[in-house]
């Protein structure tokens, strides 16, 4: 008796609920921006090359394509065998000069000693000045010399000029390169999309747009969840080949390739549409309908899906008109 009370009334209670959640929307024309899907191709702000300041053999290379580096990393190391034999050379010629230097000093300090008993003229102890102030010129000019080796060597690293990504190594382990030659190329100063579009929709880009990027693969707008959204930065002012190009701010792009192509929606002008809540479409048998207030339902053909204040909403191509009414359950 207790179960045959209950179930009927939670049958009225779903009923009434039902009911009091459906909703008749007026249906009305309003503008939406006209979206062109295009593709947009992924590019680095900065590509700069990681040169080797001295001619030799690469010794050691420690990075490879899409390798992440920072700057200041050193990323391969390049040796002039010439230069290790240039600084033993100098560092014999060091020794020798310290040596006479010595004796130049030692015979000095003798002359000086002699000169103020009165044994030696002053002329003598001026030649031995002289040559003691020759050795250590040459000495000074010897060591700088061997700083100057010093600093060649030391730029036999190959240092990365910014942080970034590697794109391309063109040397090996083992090869012999010149000076200026580059050991790498990075990619860095962040990434960006560049849109090229026909110069027919020219003067409707401006900086500042909002546009909507795809994720990898997507194809279609509302079926798929986008990447995000961006912002134009910079349109150019020069059409080449009948395109226009324009630079898109995104976030969240460093695990996209450098050049690879993901679909964009832009807007290029503005439409007035015909657009209802998407809770008011419903599928029968591959065709979809809508429910007037009157109680018909009809069919309509729908476009693009998109968000109105929150609320997921479908344009209508086709089946309503201005002033009609819909429900949406």
């Amino acid at each position: 008796m207790f179960r045959s009370h209950v179930v009927p009334a939670l049958l009225g209670l779903v009923s009434f609920t039902a009911l009091a959640a459906a909703a008749e929307v007026p249906v009305t024309l309003t503008e939406r921006p006209d979206l062109k899907a295009v593709f947009g191709q992924v590019e680095s702000r900065d590509v700069v090359p990681a040169r080797a300041r001295i001619g030799g053999t690469v010794t050691s290379l420690s990075v490879e394509e899409g390798s992440a580096v920072t700057a200041g990393d050193v990323i391969a190391l390049v040796v002039d065998d010439k230069l290790a034999l240039q600084l033993g050379a100098i560092d014999a010629r060091i020794k020798a000069i310290k040596a006479q230097l010595d004796n130049a000093k030692t015979e000095l300090d003798r002359a000086s000693k002699l000169l103020a008993g009165g044994v030696v003229p002053k002329t003598r102890v001026d030649l031995l000045q002289t040559q003691f102030d020759v050795l250590t010129n040459q000495l000074t000019a010897a060591e700088a010399d061997r700083a100057v080796l010093v600093q060649q060597q030391s730029e036999g690293e190959v240092i990365a000029p910014a942080p970034g990504r590697v794109l391309t190594v063109p040397v090996t382990k083992g090869s012999v390169i010149m000076p200026g030659e580059p050991v790498a190329r990075i990619a860095g100063g962040g990434y960006f999309l560049r849109l090229s579009l026909p110069e027919r929709h020219a003067g409707h880009i401006k900086p500042g747009d909002e546009v909507i990027v795809g994720s990898r693969g997507m194809t279609d707008l509302g079926k798929d969840a986008p990447l995000g959204q961006g912002k134009v930065v910079k349109v150019y002012p020069e059409i080449d080949n009948g395109n226009v190009l324009a630079d898109v701010e995104v976030a969240d792009l460093g695990d996209f390739f450098v050049g690879e192509r993901t679909r964009v929606w832009i807007p290029v002008a503005m439409r007035r549409v015909i657009s209802v809540p998407a809770a008011a479409i419903t599928t029968r048998a591959g065709v979809d309908y809508v429910k007037l207030a009157e109680g018909t339902d009809v069919p309509v053909i729908i476009g693009q899906r998109f968000d109105d204040k929150g609320i997921p909403a479908v344009e209508i191509l086709s089946g309503l008109k201005d002033g009609d009414t819909v429900v949406t359950p």
